[in-house]
């Protein structure tokens, strides 16, 4: 095992020296420019994220978490109490169900203004 670990950990070493030094670096006025696909920038690349396309996000990892904690649901309904498992799972819709009916309500989900 000791050999195992020592060759592995020589073969990262050697890797990493070489990835190092290998490569050449010779940065020209092409390579800085910000855009290397042959026109200027009309603006500032660093314009602000609109909050909508945060708040699509912050919905599309919710609702794949619903789908993460209601994937288990059928081979739980096996259990003993399946009965209480199908009503977590209903709290669980429900609640998920309302907060997107509230947004939707309130014109959150609305793209443009």
């Amino acid at each position: 095992m000791t050999l195992y670990t020592l060759i592995a950990s020589s073969i990262a070493l050697i890797l990493a020296l070489i990835g190092f030094w290998l490569p050449l670096m010779s940065p020209d006025s092409e390579k800085l420019s910000p855009y290397e696909c042959g026109f200027d920038p009309l603006g500032s690349a660093r314009l602000p994220y609109s909050m909508r396309f945060f708040l699509v996000a912050i919905l599309f990892l919710l609702f794949d978490l619903e789908i993460a904690l209601l994937l288990p649901t059928p081979w739980a309904a096996q259990l003993c109490s399946p009965t209480l498992t199908i009503l977590w799972s209903l709290v669980i819709l429900l609640l998920l169900t309302l907060g997107f009916i509230y947004e939707w309500s309130q014109g959150g989900l609305e793209w443009a203004e």
